[in-house]
């Protein structure tokens, strides 16, 4: 449930500030700076991105500081799990 609240935020925020393709979203990712990534909505099913959100629900809770769903991995973590995410 509170995945969904933070999507729904980050959607509505989303839009007012980035043009995302439909069925993709923005989030950004970096522990310092972040950096702005376009991935397709299905990676949100798969359990490893799961734990990232997870992650920035501990972090973060309902309130990101980018306007959008940020993600606190380093830019290395997140590259490598969408590469992996995106042969499957």
């Amino acid at each position: 449930m509170a995945i969904r609240q933070i999507l729904r935020r980050s959607l509505s925020s989303e839009r007012r500030s980035v043009e995302v393709p439909k069925g993709q979203l923005a989030v950004y990712v970096g522990q310092n700076e972040k950096k702005l990534f376009v991935i397709p909505l299905s990676y949100l099913n798969h359990p490893s991105f799961q734990e990232l959100l997870c992650r920035a629900e501990e972090e973060f809770g309902f309130h990101h500081p980018m306007g959008g769903l940020t993600i606190p991995c380093s830019e290395d973590l997140f590259v490598d799990l969408t590469s992996r995410l995106s042969r499957t």
